[in-house]
């Protein structure tokens, strides 16, 4: 499954268990973070690099005209009559998509790691950090152009043997609904010991399994008495778990201060959802 969104609800830790799984993942072969969170600004931080100089939204021309072709294919799905106005959703999905797939191509059919804009790129060893796009402005309008950037990026980017993306996703599962999730194999959800997170399990699953795309969870920030506990919730709702990575003191510590993170501290955790995702 080498391509791999990455999801859960704010705070739980997806950029940190990006992070490390990247860098565990990038001493066996080449790894592509894909930052599709319009408003995380640290993910850079965690790898110990700077940001890259462009966005993949820069790379296009810029939010106006990406917005404009976004534009133009809502125009094209303007009912034409009064039956088509009242389109059953499933129906008008799949026009939707249709419509996409013919017009809607920022990128060429086949795209491989090594082809990647370098100004799009920031590099640590074997990991390169791309980002589809930011809020930069007040007032600037929604992140609906850097999601279908990033959507038509992954469904345009062909892997080779021992090379995986992660893709760093905004909190909760709306990019489900953006349809993110048609570019990936996999989906893994962080849950930290919350009812909530919990909760958004349930519901990412059912999401996942709607387009058949396998879904797993990984247990985060949890202790002796938290880790039981949460895993027996989660079974008795039929949710995988692929993994298990404890509270850290150093790993709190140095997301707190924007420090890079390392894998030592938890080189048999990441072994275990390695093992778990192939």
């Amino acid at each position: 499954m080498p391509k791999l969104i990455i999801s859960g609800r704010g705070g739980c830790g997806k950029s940190t268990l990006i992070t490390l799984l990247a860098q565990r993942l990038g001493e066996e072969g080449k790894v592509l973070v894909i930052d599709t969170d319009e408003s995380n600004l640290g993910l850079n931080a965690m790898f110990g690099i700077e940001p890259p100089s462009e966005t993949l939204l820069d790379y296009l021309g810029g939010k106006p005209t990406v917005s404009k072709k976004l534009i133009s294919m809502l125009k094209t799905l303007a009912p034409s009559n009064d039956d088509e106005a009242f389109m059953p959703s499933k129906e008008l999905r799949v026009r939707i998509q249709n419509v996409e797939n013919e017009k809607i191509s920022f990128f060429k059919e086949r795209m491989e790691l090594d082809e990647l804009p370098e100004k799009c790129i920031s590099r640590k060893g074997s990991v390169a950090l791309l980002r589809s796009g930011k809020i930069e402005h007040s007032m600037e309008g929604c992140a609906c152009s850097m999601n279908a950037v990033a959507l038509d990026f992954l469904n345009h980017l062909v892997l080779k043997d021992r090379e995986w993306v992660l893709v760093d996703t905004e909190a909760g599962i709306e990019h489900f609904g953006r349809g993110l999730i048609g570019g990936a194999d996999a989906v893994i959800m962080v849950v930290d010991p919350s009812y909530e997170a919990v909760l958004l399990a349930e519901k990412a699953a059912k999401l996942a399994h709607e387009v058949n795309k396998d879904f797993g969870v990984v247990l985060n920030k949890v202790d002796d008495k938290t880790e039981p506990a949460l895993k027996e919730m989660l079974m008795k709702k039929g949710i995988k778990i692929k993994g298990v990575i404890p509270y850290s003191t150093q790993i709190a510590h140095s997301n707190m201060l924007g420090g890079s993170l390392e894998t030592k501290t938890v080189e048999q955790e990441l072994n275990n959802i390695k093992n778990s995702i192939q």
